[in-house]
């Protein structure tokens, strides 16, 4: 149902030893008895999560190995940046972003790996795909540079969290704006049945839309959204509120089934490794990725695109998932608690095989290694 996009292509392929990528990122142990995901509820309430390979990664990528790829943005990183030109195997970019998308590509056997939030994984894993994280990005001062600011409609009167009693606000269970929603009910103080959700997808300016019609009274809008809402509504009494909660994570998902496998599993870590690269090279090249990704690939202006850049601050990818995971944990307890959903494990979620190497990759290239 999925094929690569126009814009996907191989990618050079030789059959060297990756010693400049692997040979610092790998050197970590395989660890524990982590497990992924999986998918049953058992009658207390648990779900139930398939174990997970704790194999070492192997170092090179045995000939013949390919991978498909959902991961548009670092795609355009890495032929901006010449990065590609370090793969060792081919990859095919399939045109594939977001959550729904993402999981229903895995269900087809239509991708490899993905790139999403953090709720994707979650619900992922309630509906029986087996799914592992293997990479994480997220943003320093991550507060005060949010992903997503609350939008509010015209005349809703909604100056502050707590005056969203009563309320109607756009929801999409499912997605990382859906669980935003249901943190800033819980940060207000108030409780599902205080406000009305209304469920609508959160894609391209739908929730702009609810908002200019009031269809809804708040919705959640993200990047350059939130600056094209204050433009067009800002007259008419359309305005924003800071929610003050951290929306930063970004991740690399993969399936079990791609992860058991030695020969991708050895090919996501080349490409985890080089994805770390990337976003290395996006952070040190505003001007260029200004240019190169959102004016000539997104269609951007260049006012917009810089927008996005301001916004986003600095990258964070750390080396160590403890801390991250204990807020993939809270998000987890309160989705499930809301949405009536098994309880489930946040670390069992990541393959900390590939714990180091996305960070370790950033952090050597902003040395200039």
């Amino acid at each position: 149902m999925f094929s690569a996009s126009s814009r996907a292509q191989k990618l050079p392929t030789n059959h060297l030893h990756r010693r400049h990528v692997l040979c610092a990122l790998l050197a970590i142990p395989a660890l524990g008895l982590l497990t992924a995901c999986g998918g049953a509820a058992t009658a207390g309430g648990e779900t139930t999560q398939a174990a997970q390979v704790t194999a070492p990664l192997a170092t090179t990528v045995p000939s013949g190995t390919t991978l498909v790829v959902g991961d548009p943005s670092v795609q355009a990183a890495l032929e901006l940046s010449g990065l590609d030109k370090k793969l060792t195997f081919p990859v095919k970019f399939a045109n594939i972003s977001g959550g729904p998308a993402t999981t229903e590509a895995f269900r087809a056997n239509a991708l490899d790996v993905g790139s999403v939030a953090d709720i994707p994984p979650i619900h992922a894993t309630w509906t029986g795909l087996d799914v592992r994280i293997i990479a994480s990005v997220y943003r320093q001062d991550a507060v005060n540079h949010p992903l997503y600011e609350l939008g509010i409609a015209p005349g809703a009167g909604i100056t502050d969290l707590q005056g969203l009693r009563g309320k109607k606000i756009a929801y999409s269970p499912g997605q990382a704006q859906g669980a935003l929603v249901l943190r800033i009910i819980e940060k207000a103080g108030l409780q599902q049945s205080d406000v009305k959700l209304v469920e609508l997808p959160s894609t391209g300016d739908t929730y702009s839309t609810a908002l200019s019609s009031k269809q809804v009274d708040a919705a959640p809008l993200g990047g350059v959204q939130i600056k094209r809402y204050l433009a067009k509504y800002g007259a008419d009494g359309g305005t924003t509120v800071r929610h003050g909660l951290r929306d930063d994570p970004g991740h690399l998902y993969a399936p079990a089934k791609v992860l058991d496998d030695p020969a991708k599993a050895a090919a996501l870590a080349e490409y985890v490794g080089l994805w770390g690269q990337a976003q290395r090279w996006i952070q040190d090249h505003p001007k260029e990725w200004l240019e190169g990704y959102y004016v000539k690939n997104q269609g951007l202006s260049a006012e917009d695109g810089q927008y996005l850049i301001d916004g986003a601050g600095e990258r964070d990818l750390p080396t160590s998932w403890t801390d991250a995971i204990a807020r993939h944990q809270q998000t987890i307890d309160l989705l499930s608690g809301e949405q009536k959903k098994p309880k489930l494990d946040a670390a069992k979620l990541y393959d900390l095989r590939f714990e180091a190497i996305g960070g370790t990759a950033y952090a050597a290239a902003g040395k200039g290694a």
